[in-house]
């Protein structure tokens, strides 16, 4: 959970800004958005699935181009 203290000579823009900082490090509203709505686990499974995919392709591309 993410937690900042602040001075009282911190101006607090500056702790807001800090803190969306914190929160975007530890994937917070990432995660949120995630679990907003139910996922069934084949969703999941076939989301893995086809990111999995992508990158082998991407990693197969940029070895062929060296050669």
């Amino acid at each position: 959970m993410a937690h900042i203290t602040v001075d009282d000579s911190e101006p607090l823009e500056r702790a807001i800004k800090r803190f969306k900082r914190m929160v975007e490090k530890e994937g917070i509203i990432r995660e949120f958005k995630k679990r907003e709505y139910y996922e069934k686990p084949s969703t999941i499974l076939n989301r893995k699935n086809k990111a999995l995919r992508r990158k082998l392709i991407k990693k197969t591309r940029r070895g062929k181009s060296e050669y």
